[in-house]
């Protein structure tokens, strides 16, 4: 398939996601990030052995649905919310990963992020946890996030590529941090930004391996 039909392809997590938002339930969620797999696995077939790198990301699209199992079926269960933030890490480690082998963290700007983000978790999250080890798992998920995020600004690839991914990964932190305030301190001011924008992520970053193929 050529890379120009290949975008026509985005047509379908885009559909999916519109579904997902309006509640019709964990198929359509399920789908948006199995559908963006599926896409990669037709685009990359013959390319695979050369860019295994591929596989990162192809596995933190599935992290990230198993995740969004635990946490769409979590209730009051502890262990069911602690499972899905552990697999949403998981996922973030597969980011992190592919971009340090197609670039290196930016110094500086992991830094600045990290200080913008130790600051958002001492004044507004760590009041509100009182479970220590829901604690040291939000604050290493913070972690390895904002690390996630500056290697993604430390790509080496096409400028294009490069900034659709970093923009994908932005749109998972920003998701994230709106989850949080939401979880551990009960704000749903920008409650309808959650899954538009987890859903953006997934196909931002789609959109930027199937550039990287062309």
């Amino acid at each position: 398939m050529s890379i120009k039909r290949s975008y026509l392809l985005l047509f379908f997590p885009s559909v999916l996601a519109y579904f997902a938002v309006a509640g019709y339930g964990f198929f359509f969620k399920a789908a948006v990030p199995g559908s963006c797999v599926i896409i990669l696995f037709i685009l990359y077939p013959k390319r695979i052995k050369s860019m295994p790198d591929i596989w990162l990301v192809v596995a933190a699209l599935l992290f990230s649905i198993v995740g969004d199992w635990f946490l769409s079926n979590k209730g009051d269960s502890f262990m069911m919310f602690s499972a899905g933030i552990g697999l949403y890490l998981l996922a973030h480690v597969g980011y992190l990963w592919f971009a340090l082998l197609n670039g290196k963290l930016h110094k500086l700007f992991t830094i600045l992020v990290l200080t913008g983000f130790l600051l958002f978790f001492f004044v507004k999250l760590y009041p509100a946890i009182e479970d220590t080890i829901l604690l040291i798992a939000t604050l290493l998920y913070l972690l390895i996030s904002c690390f996630s995020l500056g290697a993604a600004f430390g790509l080496k690839l096409a400028p294009l590529v490069k900034w659709s991914y970093f923009a994908g990964v932005s749109f998972i932190l920003f998701s994230d941090t709106l989850i949080a305030l939401y979880e551990y301190t009960s704000y749903e001011g920008m409650n309808f930004l959650i899954l538009p924008t987890y859903y953006a992520a997934h196909i931002s970053i789609t959109f930027a391996l199937i550039r990287r193929a062309g």
